[in-house]
């Protein structure tokens, strides 16, 4: 990839910071133990190198060791989470709830839930800028309901939700309460003791970790989290996610969270600078005009930037900007044309949400890479609303924004 090119797509995956690198080399070619040998020297390396991840992790979200169930990614952790969970309530329960702007990992297991075990579904909606609130979902609770999810942070708009609040409702009525913290994790404090999850999901390359390798946090003091494992197998990870450990991605993991825990804070306040330096550059450079933030202005993720650009096509845009790597505000896979889910239930108009673009900084973002970045978005926009083209540029691949 060129130097020139700016990565400002942080939410979709982050550079492995090398000090990850470094941590996890060893376990490839010098200390290549499995962690569940248990008779020899190898194996009890590796498996105290897991427990010090697993130890690492668990400090960096409040939860004790033993709570962190190693998964390959948020994704295998929301599965777990959802399946797991209503297929241990079967007969019990037969409602679940999540929000109208999870992540496709976590609406389609819901879905698939109510289209093939009957399960009903209700999805909760968001206000006008993707905030979930506590008294919606209280109301679509009943007394069957096994489990409601929604997520720390959306991975669009950044919107932070109230999941202190909806976990204390849930547990109030009794239900089993899980949140997808992929996007909030190493980027705002995520704290169980004042959050009440019962599950939360999270993954190393969302803050520079590698990827392949997640987590889910299964609350054991004064649980009500039951879960069924969804692969059979030696038993590993207290039975809940079978298969042998990719040793050299948990302590990278671990390494990362480590990383997280000590630098986050400051990383959080640098990049919420430069958001709004970039944010600040745009509009003074196109004048303010016909540019929509969406999501909230202030619960909001720090390193999270979300514009519309009244006047273009989404599709020129995207192409216009060819010297910085950003996501769009459109669907996530071809199976679901137009504007993105998140935008759509956020009332944005269809036309706004194609010509949105989605900002991610990260720890390695520059001041200049920013000022650089203003110049080009906005002498793209203003070349698209003048009538010119994309110069050339040959057409981008909308792929799916993945966990």
């Amino acid at each position: 990839m060129p130097d020139e090119v700016i990565y400002l797509d942080n939410h979709a995956t982050t550079r492995v910071d090398p000090r990850v690198v470094e941590a996890m080399l060893p376990y490839f070619t010098e200390r290549y133990g499995n962690a569940s040998s248990a008779s020899h020297a190898f194996g009890w390396e590796a498996g105290d190198a897991v427990d010090r991840a697993r130890e690492q992790v668990a400090g960096l979200i409040g939860a004790e060791p033993p709570e962190i169930v190693f998964t390959s990614g948020a994704t295998e952790a929301n599965n777990l989470a959802i399946k797991g969970t209503a297929r241990a309530h079967r007969g019990q329960g037969g409602h679940l709830v999540c929000s109208a702007v999870e992540h496709r990992a976590v609406l389609d297991p819901m879905r698939r839930l109510a289209r093939e075990e009957g399960w009903s579904l209700s999805v909760v909606p968001c206000d006008p800028d993707g905030r979930i609130s506590p008294e919606a979902v209280a109301e679509a609770i009943t007394d069957r309901t096994a489990l409601v999810s929604v997520m720390a942070a959306n991975n669009e708009v950044g919107t932070i939700n109230p999941i202190r609040e909806i976990g204390r409702l849930c547990r109030e009525r009794g239900v089993t309460f899980h949140t997808d913290a992929s996007q909030a994790v190493g980027k705002i404090p995520v704290d169980l003791e004042e959050v009440g999850a019962d599950l939360l999901s999270l993954t190393a390359h969302k803050f520079h970790g590698p990827k392949g390798i997640g987590a889910l946090f299964v609350r054991r003091r004064g649980a009500r989290a039951r879960l069924v494992s969804l692969v059979d197998g030696g038993g590993h990870e207290r039975g809940l996610r079978s298969g042998t450990l990719p040793v050299p991605l948990i302590v990278a993991l671990g390494r990362a969270a480590e990383l997280a825990a000590e630098e986050g804070p400051s990383d959080a306040i640098r990049m919420a600078r430069l958001r709004d330096r970039l944010e600040d550059s745009i509009r003074n450079l196109l004048e303010d005009q016909g540019i929509r933030r969406h999501g909230r202005e202030a619960d909001r993720l720090p390193n999270n930037l979300s514009l519309g650009f009244e006047g273009v096509e989404g599709e020129a845009l995207l192409m216009a900007i060819r010297g910085v790597a950003a996501s769009p505000g459109a669907a996530c896979s071809s199976a679901e044309p137009g504007p993105s889910h998140v935008l759509r239930a956020m009332g944005v108009g269809e036309r706004l949400a194609g010509a949105t673009l989605r900002f991610g900084l990260g720890r390695f973002t520059t001041e200049g890479e920013v000022d650089r970045a203003g110049r080009l978005i906005a002498e793209a926009v203003r070349r698209l609303r003048a009538g010119g083209g994309p110069e050339g540029v040959r057409p981008s691949k909308v792929g799916h924004q993945g966990l």
